[in-house]
């Protein structure tokens, strides 16, 4: 009887020892997947290089930025190595590069990101033309978006998407407002412009916001009421604010009372004279006046008091609406071109709370003139140069 029990009493332990192991057995794989899974890594990996300038020019690069941001919010992604710390999740990893002063080492920071698995690779400004276009060749599974430039014959199976925006329709647009508060408050005054690297692109902000100011205020048509500069011929003078705060001191004792720029980080020069002459600047790109109006800085603030408005140039939509057709589709995007305006939300005049009470007076005609340019009535010139031209055939 002994024999038999002490025989039950060794089954017994055996079946349990084997249940034991066998609840193990079953409790390893969800430790095994949660590993494979935090290997993994995030599903997208997104990156980006700024241009000259980088995060803080409170204009061109920092509305790139907030592109990421809203990725990040939309789609439970960080930013790596982010000193703001954006991070919403582990879905979407994404991490920005900033190049040397002179840009010099653009495709080397492009081929880092590539080299590193980053999936969708931005390049942002004309500048990155030619390295993007070498880079992309290296890496036919990576798909490169190119701001601002052009490579040509790209097809949806191309593994670029050249991002453009209709920048003479949103400084026509602000130009409008300058003309009209023109003629309400300072009649026989003029106006200026600053443009940064002396090229076709920059051009198109001249040629949309002289044609604003003169479709809203006639005494503007007449040749030397709207003043034009350009600060140099390379990359650098999108980031030499001496050189812009020189030119907008120079126009504003010639006259202007409001000056536009299209400038980049240089533009922060035109603020500065427009606070010592106490006048008034227009931004571009960012609503660089809620940035200075909202600033730490006292001084900072003060300087936003002179910034009537800027012309909303939407890189965060450009940047943000490639990613979500690059995420929505599991990785895959059409090559080619994309090119937002007036209607497409790509472009616009910036109101906030600083700025709406001036602009309020003025609010229903720019609506009209919107509307008027996306119906075709209104064409915009795409350039300075053709300023002449558009003028006889419009008036």
């Amino acid at each position: 009887m002994k024999k038999v029990l002490f025989t039950l009493f060794i089954v017994a332990i055996a079946v349990s020892s084997l249940l034991v192991v066998g609840c193990q057995k079953q409790e390893q794989p969800a430790g095994q997947q949660q590993q494979e899974t935090q290997a993994a890594g995030p599903d997208f990996k997104i990156g980006i290089v700024f241009d000259v300038g980088g995060r803080g020019d409170k204009s061109f690069n920092d509305s790139a930025y907030r592109g990421l941001i809203k990725i990040a919010e939309e789609y439970n992604g960080y930013i790596k190595d982010d000193p703001d710390n954006v991070n919403h999740g582990t879905k979407v990893e994404m991490k920005y590069l900033e190049p040397k002063q002179g840009g010099q080492d653009r495709e080397q920071l492009l081929r880092v990101l590539a080299e590193d698995g980053y999936h969708l690779l931005y390049g942002v400004g004309f500048a990155f033309t030619d390295a993007l276009g070498r880079v992309s060749k290296d890496f036919p599974d990576t798909h490169f978006a190119l701001i601002d430039g052009y490579i040509p014959d790209l097809t949806a199976d191309s593994n670029v998407t050249c991002i453009a925006f209709k920048e003479h329709e949103g400084s026509f647009m602000v130009g409008a407002l300058a003309g009209m508060w023109l003629a309400d408050h300072a009649s026989g005054q003029k106006l200026g412009f600053i443009g940064g690297m002396d090229i076709p692109l920059i051009h198109k902000f001249h040629g949309g916001f002289l044609a604003g100011a003169m479709y809203a205020n006639p005494n503007l048509r007449p040749d030397g009421m709207i003043m034009g500069q350009y600060i140099g011929q390379d990359p650098t003078a999108f980031n030499d604010p001496q050189k812009a705060e020189q030119i907008a001191t120079n126009m504003y004792d010639q006259g202007a009372e409001i000056i536009y720029h299209a400038a980049g980080a240089s533009g922060s020069g035109l603020f500065k004279a427009a606070y010592e002459a106490d006048k008034w600047a227009i931004g571009v790109d960012s609503d660089q006046g809620l940035v200075y109006a909202s600033s730490d800085s006292a001084e900072e603030r003060a300087i936003g008091e002179h910034i009537m408005t800027s012309m909303l140039k939407r890189v965060d939509n450009g940047v943000f609406l490639l990613a979500k057709d690059y995420i929505d589709n599991s990785g895959n995007v059409d090559g080619g071109y994309v090119n937002y305006g007036l209607a497409e939300n790509g472009v616009g005049v910036a109101v906030n709370q600083y700025n709406q009470d001036l602009i309020a007076p003025y609010q229903d005609k720019l609506n009209q003139y919107k509307q008027e340019i996306i119906d075709g009535k209104i064409s915009v010139p795409d350039s300075d140069t053709k300023i002449a031209d558009w003028k006889k055939a419009t008036f």
